[in-house]
C-alpha cells in the first residue's frame, strides 16, 4: 500500500496495516557514509508523539549526523524517513516536514548571526515558511515570551545576552512554526552547570505545555536521565543498545552502555532521584522555583 492509499484515523494521522497509528517519526535503515567512513550504518529511529527519544555515545559515534540527515542538512545515502507514516520524499513533503521540526543546535554562540537583532533570528523561520506576515512581530513577542524572555527587547543584538539567554533565543526561534519534533543536539553542553539546569527544565515545562516531541542528542548520562523516556546508544554509527531510560541508564545490557555508564562520577540515589524526569501524572514544579532566566 502507498502512503496515498495508507489509512487515517480520526485525527487524520495516517496508520499502519495493524491499524494503530503511526510514529511521528520513523527512520529506517539510514547509511550515511563518507568515502570509506561509513558514519551511520542502517540506524533505525521511531519517536512518539510527545515522547522524548535520547541519542547517546561518545564524540564520532555518529549522533549529530544522525540530527542533520533527518532535517536534511545532509543527505542519507540510503534508508527513508516516514513522519506521521508519510515517506519525506519530494519538495512539498519535504517542505511539510520541516515545518513541523524545529532544531537547537549546541553552541548558542554559534548559531545566531551576530549581524541579525535576536527579533530577526527568531523570525527566520515565519520568513521561509511565510507564517504570521501580517503580525510577524507579535508572533516574535509571543515565542521570546514563551521560553523566559519577557521584556527583553527584540531589536537588541545576540552580543547583549549570555550563553543561557542566547540558548533561549534559539529555543523560541525552533518554536517559531509550532513544529510536533524538536531536535536537540547536545543544547547543554556549550552552557555552565547551572544554566543546564535552567534549559532543561524549560524544555520540560516546554514539552508539557504544547506536547511536544523531542530528539535529543546527548553524551550526557545525567541529562539523559532525566529528560527521556527512550534511549538509543550509538557506537560506530550502529545502534548497539535500545530501551527505556530506566532500563538503560540503571540495567544496561551492552558493555559499551555499561563503559559509559562507568564513565559518570558516581552519585547518591537521592541525587538520582532529584535528577529524574517526572513519572507522568507528577506534580509541576511551583511557580517560581526556577531561578531567573540566564
Amino acid at each position: 500500500m502507498n502512503t496515498a492509499e495508507r489509512p487515517v484515523n480520526e485525527a487524520g494521522h495516517a496508520e499502519h496495516a495493524t491499524g494503530e497509528a503511526a510514529p511521528l517519526l520513523e527512520a529506517t535503515g539510514i547509511t550515511k557514509r563518507y568515502g570509506r567512513y561509513t558514519a551511520l550504518d542502517a540506524v533505525d529511529l521511531r519517536i512518539e508523539a510527545g515522547r522524548t527519544v535520547s541519542i547517546v555515545g561518545e564524540s564520532g559515534s555518529g549522533k549529530s549526523t544522525l540530527a542533520r540527515v533527518l532535517v536534511g542538512l545532509e543527505r542519507a545515502d540510503s534508508g527513508t524517513v516516514r513522519f506521521r507514516g508519510e515517506t519525506v520524499r519530494g519538495r512539498r513533503a519535504r517542505q511539510a516536514f520541516h515545518r513541523s521540526v524545529g532544531m537547537v543546535f549546541q553552541d548558542p554562540y554559534e548559531s545566531l548571526d551576530p549581524r541579525l537583532t535576536i527579533g530577526e533570528a527568531v523570525a527566520e523561520p515565519l520568513r521561509a515558511h511565510r507564517l504570521h506576515r501580517h503580525d510577524e512581530r507579535g508572533r516574535v513577542r509571543e515565542l521570546l515570551d514563551a521560553v523566559g524572555m519577557e521584556g527583553v527587547e527584540p531589536d537588541a543584538y545576540p552580543h547583549r545576552f549570555s550563553g543561557g539567554q542566547r540558548q533561549r533565543v534559539c529555543i523560541a526561534r525552533a518554536l517559531a512554526t509550532d513544529p510536533d519534533l524538536v531536535i536537540c543536539d547536545e543544547p547543554t553542553s556549550a552552557l555552565d552547570v547551572s544554566v543546564q539546569a535552567q534549559i532543561l527544565n524549560l524544555l520540560l515545562d516546554l514539552q508539557r505545555r504544547r506536547g511536544l516531541a523531542y530528539l535529543f542528542i546527548t553524551h550526557d548520562l545525567d541529562v539523559v536521565r532525566r529528560i527521556s523516556d527512550e534511549v538509543d546508544v550509538l557506537l560506530r554509527g550502529t545502534v548497539v543498545e535500545r530501551g527505556g531510560a530506566d532500563q538503560v541508564t540503571h540495567r544496561p545490557r551492552h558493555a559499551y552502555t555499561r563503559r559509559l555508564l562507568g564513565a559518570v562520577p558516581a552519585v547518591s540515589p537521592r541525587e538520582r532521584r532529584i535528577g529524574a524526569k517526572p513519572a507522568p501524572g507528577s506534580p509541576a514544579a511551583p511557580e517560581g522555583a526556577e531561578q531567573a532566566p540566564v
